[in-house]
C-alpha cells in the first residue's frame, strides 16, 4: 500500500476510536435509533428482522453470517436468511428518513454534497458488479466492487445520506450472470456520474451545493 493511503487510513482509524462511556446502553440506543427506519418496512417480522440484524453486526460474534445472528437471538435461522436473502423490500423510504435527519440534524444554508467512490476487494467472481477495475483503497487495479457514496457536509459535521452500487458493462450485457446474481432485468449500465446525477435527483437534505471529487473517472 502506498504510503499516502496508508497516511488516510491512519487518520480514519483515529477517528473511529471510541470511548468505554459511548458504548454504555449502546444495543437500547440503536434499536430506538433503528426505530424510524423500520417504520417504512410493511411487515412486523421484517422490522424486528432489522433490529435482530443490526444488533447482530455489533456484537462479538466471530462471524457475521445470518444463522449466527439468529441463534445469537434465539431464533430460526430461516426467518432472518429470508429477510436478508429473499424477501423484497424497498430501500428508497429507509435513505429517505436518513436524508430527512442529516438535514435536521447538520443542515445549513452553505452545507454541499459530495461524491465519491469508494471499493471494497472480492475474491471469485460472483457478488454483484465484481470485476478487475480500480481499487482507490489499494491504489491499484484489483477485482472488487465499487460503491459511488453520496454525503452531506456542513461546519457541523458530515454524513453518508445516499449510496449506488456501481455495475460494469461486462455485467449488464451477460444476463446469465445477472440472473444468477439476482439483478433486476430493468438495471442497465449507468457511468459513475449518472449514477452521481440520479442520487441528486432525489429528494434529500435541503440547501445544498453540489462537490463534486475528482475521484468519479
Amino acid at each position: 500500500m502506498e504510503r499516502r493511503y496508508e497516511q488516510q487510513l491512519e487518520r480514519m482509524l483515529a477517528q473511529a476510536e471510541v470511548s468505554p462511556e459511548l458504548t454504555e446502553g449502546l444495543m437500547s440506543r440503536l434499536e430506538n435509533f433503528v426505530l424510524p427506519f423500520t417504520v417504512a418496512l410493511f411487515e412486523p417480522e421484517q422490522r424486528r428482522h432489522t433490529v435482530e440484524y443490526i444488533t447482530g453486526l455489533l456484537s462479538k460474534l466471530a462471524h457475521k453470517t445470518s444463522e449466527g445472528i439468529a441463534y445469537l437471538h434465539d431464533q430460526d435461522r430461516q426467518g432472518l436468511q429470508k429477510f436478508i436473502g429473499l424477501v423484497a423490500w424497498e430501500h428508497s423510504p429507509l435513505l429517505l428518513t436518513l436524508a430527512s435527519q442529516v438535514g435536521d440534524d447538520l443542515g445549513e444554508p452553505d452545507g454541499v454534497l459530495v461524491f465519491d467512490p469508494s471499493a471494497f476487494a472480492k475474491k471469485g467472481t460472483k457478488s454483484v458488479g465484481v470485476a478487475r477495475q480500480w481499487c482507490g483503497r489499494h491504489g491499484k487495479i484489483e477485482n472488487c466492487q465499487v460503491g459511488i457514496y453520496m454525503a452531506y457536509v456542513s461546519r457541523k459535521d458530515h454524513a453518508l445520506v445516499n449510496t449506488r452500487l456501481y455495475l460494469p458493462k461486462e455485467w449488464t450485457k451477460d444476463r446469465a450472470r445477472r440472473k444468477a446474481a439476482g439483478v433486476p432485468k430493468g438495471i442497465r449500465f449507468r457511468t459513475r456520474h449518472e449514477l452521481a446525477l440520479e442520487m441528486l435527483d432525489e429528494p434529500g437534505p435541503a440547501h445544498i451545493n453540489v462537490v463534486e471529487e475528482s475521484g468519479l473517472p
